[in-house]
């Protein structure tokens, strides 16, 4: 995760010198596990998550908006939510959103994919909210073309 983190320091010091008025980061931006026991023992929750106070830090120092995609626990074990954030330039969360429709394939004769084995479903598609670049939808995967909230979006931001 470390590694992760300087990477998106890295980017958040890249896009702030570039311009930009907000920096996307893609979906499990914190880390991608060899295996499901792996995704659940290295998700932290976003107040102890260095990932996630890292990018805080950054966006709070450069005074860039950030979305990112993390991981986090879920109560009682054995399962992570795909959540992207929203972090202000201040570096507060000011938005949370987690992954609804999650990727399960099985290909006869190939490989079987079940993402909802280690990671539970979010409940909704949130609306669009206002950002200081515009009223922002979040998605994440599979998210995008399943809601017609986003045609309210002026950006679709998908993780």
């Amino acid at each position: 995760m470390i590694h992760n983190l300087k990477q998106c320091q890295t980017l958040i010091q890249k896009a702030f010198a570039a311009g930009a008025k907000a920096l996307i980061l893609p979906e499990a931006s914190d880390y991608i596990a060899s295996s499901p026991s792996e995704t659940v023992a290295l998700a932290k929750p976003i107040e102890e998550s260095e990932f996630v106070i890292g990018v805080r830090e950054e966006a709070r120092k450069f005074r860039l908006p950030v979305i990112v995609g993390i991981h986090e626990p879920v109560t009682g074990g054995g399962r992570v939510r795909n959540s992207c954030i929203w972090i202000d330039e201040g570096g507060e969360i000011k938005g949370r959103y987690q992954k609804v429709h999650l990727f399960d394939v099985e290909i006869e004769g190939g490989p079987v994919l079940r993402e909802s084995s280690v990671v539970e479903k979010g409940l909704s598609i949130l609306p669009p909210f206002e950002t200081p670049i515009g009223r922002v939808g979040m998605a994440i995967c599979f998210d995008v073309k399943r809601s017609p909230q986003f045609l309210q979006a002026d950006f679709l931001i998908a993780s």
